[in-house]
């Protein structure tokens, strides 16, 4: 005869077999069980508060009126449900897990549902790059890292200066072990747009632990985006650097100039600015040097960057 524990134990292993077929209720099912088998396993509670708080959150899926928008629905809760898991400091690893699981294969399932998901999947189609993006986060999500790679080169390659899609890819590239196309495609998004870099979905242990210690410092969004590649630059996280074609070296030129300008005249964006534009004086200082352009140049940008903060100029150029 098998105990109440034991009972307990594969219930609960049958209730993440559920999540993973993104079978709520089933899963659901078998965590009440579990819970009634061994009341005290507190990773079945964790587990049955979880199922709770997304039975709740999914009976508003029928209110979206296509497959595509439940899948959205799906993925903007998967941030707020990381927030919530938050309230429980033990690992509870494998329930953590088979949750995640769970939402990214449900958005999965939804956004294939909607049909146009087929054709981002098929390189010689026409390829929808929203679509791509969003099959690619949760191909990613579920641990199908190079099948989220096929999805988000193709998303790139339909939007190469969308931000938020250079960093899903580099995060995927993380997540196969591949570091330096990581951390240059990291780089070139942040440059890009910080505010486009969604944080909630960044799974690369490396750029949440530089996330974690700018929130130690007291940094918060959306300062906290625009100052990650600052950070990162100095820190070694975002290191990989790319040589600027011409017609680039030009546009960023420009930007400088224009954050210039924008940090006179909108003080109250300054916390923003400010921190975007030591960046592109990063970006500055490495094509100058790139190019073997003449030191007083260099020099220039430096004391510039010096005048805006003092403390990233030491640690710059120590």
């Amino acid at each position: 005869m098998v105990d109440k524990p034991d009972s307990a134990a594969n219930l609960l292993q049958e209730a993440y077999e559920h999540l993973r077929a993104a079978d709520l209720s089933g899963a659901a099912e078998r965590l009440e069980a579990a819970l009634a088998a061994d009341f005290d396993r507190e990773e079945t509670v964790f587990s049955l508060a979880c199922a709770r708080w997304w039975t709740e959150r999914l009976a508003r899926l029928d209110a979206a009126r296509t497959p595509y928008e439940q899948g959205d629905l799906v993925l903007a809760q998967w941030k707020a449900f990381k927030s919530f898991q938050r309230r429980w400091t033990e690992d509870f690893a494998p329930a953590r897990y088979a949750f995640k699981r769970f939402a990214f294969g449900l958005a999965l399932s939804r956004f294939e549902a909607d049909g146009r998901a087929d054709r981002a999947l098929e390189e010689a189609a026409p390829v929808e790059a929203d679509v791509s993006l969003r099959v690619g986060r949760c191909l990613k999500g579920i641990g199908e890292y190079e099948r989220a790679i096929a999805a988000l080169e193709e998303a790139a390659r339909v939007r190469r200066d969308d931000a938020e899609i250079l960093a899903e890819l580099a995060d995927a590239y993380d997540l196969v072990n591949e570091p330096r196309a990581s951390k240059a495609l990291f780089r070139e998004a942040f440059f890009l747009n910080p505010q486009k870099v969604d944080l909630g979905f960044v799974e690369s242990e490396t750029l949440l632990r530089l996330v974690e210690k700018l929130r130690g410092m007291g940094l918060e969004s959306p300062e906290l985006e625009e100052w990650l590649p600052v950070h990162g630059g100095l820190l070694g996280v975002l290191s990989v650097k790319r040589e600027l074609k011409a017609i680039e070296a030009g546009k960023l030129r420009q930007s400088v100039w224009e954050l210039e300008n924008a940090v006179k005249e909108s003080p109250e964006r300054r916390s923003l600015l400010v921190p975007r534009l030591i960046n592109r004086y990063f970006w500055l200082v490495d094509h100058y040097v790139a190019a073997r352009e003449d030191k007083a140049r260099i020099d220039e940008i430096l004391l510039k960057i010096k005048l805006l903060d003092p403390s990233i100029y030491k640690q710059y150029v120590a």
